[in-house]
């Protein structure tokens, strides 16, 4: 699944016969909006590439519009700008916000993305309100709330069409599972459910395949911690300088290529991402997801899980249900 995105890229042949579609990023200017239009221009199912910042972006959309690829790209800048940034758009994709620093929680964050998230969702409800929304904004267990509160309120809200991108947490597993069993990574499948942060992200690695004995219990739970903690490793390696950019801006490319081949009709489209959801007590839930034409098709269930990861279920959900709330009241009061 992983590698026919960039398969196609390199090839750049299903450009002639795919619909047209126009992605949207916002925040496009910042440390993974940069990386993320890029990836997006070198996607042949997008035909129109809308890039859109608070400042920055004519530089950024001047420089990816000179490659030789079949999308169309435009530079937006400034909140006067968004709804022509918009209009039209197929996919809207928000990496949009302040990254994580040093000794931050995702919780720091929460005010001042919560906001910014919260403007770009009102102008999504009138400008392209039925776009497929794909929310990297952290932190995403809130964001994601908040944003189908404020398309409640529009009176546009479709729950099949608003996604939380947490697919960076299926590549981190993905990759890690991958050496610890020492089994070719572009063969190796994970899924990873609950939410997008901490001890909300559960890897289902008694699911991954190829199925490996070679690991025991403690090196299930070294690989789990692992995955959870991989935004720290990142933040802490860049030493004050940044946040995970380039490997989200990976992931975010692969979940807005899985939404395209989705809406253009592609079968069997399966990727993880936080949705609302009845899979579990708490509204909105991350697990695997059919995509198709409308958006989701099906929220597929859990499947069976060890006694660590059940036990990793019943602890994430206080956690995740308190993010879920604090989103829902940041929609309500501000």
């Amino acid at each position: 699944m992983r590698p026919s995105l960039f398969r196609s890229i390199r090839s750049f042949s299903s450009s002639s016969s795919s619909p047209e579609r126009k992605v949207a990023v916002l925040g496009a200017a910042g440390g993974i909006g940069q990386p993320l239009s890029l990836l997006m221009k070198l996607n042949p199912l997008v035909s129109s590439l809308s890039l859109y910042d608070i400042a920055g972006t004519p530089g950024v959309a001047a420089d990816v519009s000179h490659i030789n690829t079949r999308a169309q790209v435009a530079g937006f800048v400034g909140e006067d700008q968004l709804g022509k940034a918009l209009e039209g758009s197929d996919v809207v994709i928000i990496p949009a916000g302040v990254p994580r620093k040093p000794g931050m929680t995702r919780d720091d964050l929460f005010n001042i993305n919560a906001g910014i998230v919260k403007s770009l969702c009102v102008a999504i409800a009138k400008y392209c309100p039925n776009a497929l929304v794909n929310m990297i904004s952290n932190p995403v267990n809130s964001t994601v709330p908040i944003a189908s509160e404020v398309f409640k309120k529009a009176g546009t809200y479709d729950e099949k069409k608003l996604f939380g991108v947490t697919t960076l947490d299926v590549v981190r597993a993905k990759t890690f599972y991958a050496g610890k069993a020492r089994v070719p990574v572009e063969e190796v499948n994970v899924p990873v459910v609950g939410g997008h942060a901490g001890i909300t992200i559960l890897p289902l690695f008694s699911q991954a395949t190829p199925a490996s004995n070679a690991l025991a219990d403690e090196d299930l739970k070294a690989l789990t911690k692992r995955t959870q903690d991989g935004g720290t490793e990142v933040v802490e390696a860049k030493a004050g300088k940044g946040s995970a950019t380039l490997s989200m801006a990976y992931a975010g490319a692969i979940f807005a290529d899985a939404c395209l081949k989705g809406l253009n009709g592609v079968p069997d489209i399966v990727e993880c991402s936080f949705v609302q959801s009845t899979i579990t007590e708490l509204p909105f839930f991350a697990s695997k997801v059919r995509l198709g034409k409308n958006g989701v098709e099906e929220v597929l269930g859990l499947g069976s899980l060890s006694d660590y990861e059940k036990q990793g279920l019943e602890s994430l959900k206080p956690e995740l249900k308190s993010s879920i709330e604090k989103g829902i009241k940041f929609a309500h009061g501000n």
